[in-house]
């Protein structure tokens, strides 16, 4: 069963209260998402650093539940 955008949005969210966070679906099949997620909380770390956090905050949905995640991060300017 395929992940809803707000789902994702939520779980990123939780973890990352004050991201800001931007959920395209690509195919329209509910399978294939692009994140765009911005948040102070990456600032000092590098881009898999940032990666890994937002991975951790989808628990072990990805790769399972969630088929693919187009995922860019960024910190506030």
């Amino acid at each position: 069963m395929p992940m809803a955008a707000d789902d994702i949005a939520a779980m990123i969210k939780a973890a990352l209260p004050d991201a800001d966070v931007e959920i395209t679906d690509l195919a329209g099949d509910g399978d294939h998402y692009a994140a765009r997620v911005t948040s102070a909380a990456f600032v000092g770390k590098n881009r898999v650093q940032q990666h890994k956090m937002v991975y951790e905050a989808l628990g072990g949905n990805m790769g399972g539940t969630l088929h693919a995640l187009q995922l860019t991060t960024a910190v506030p300017n």
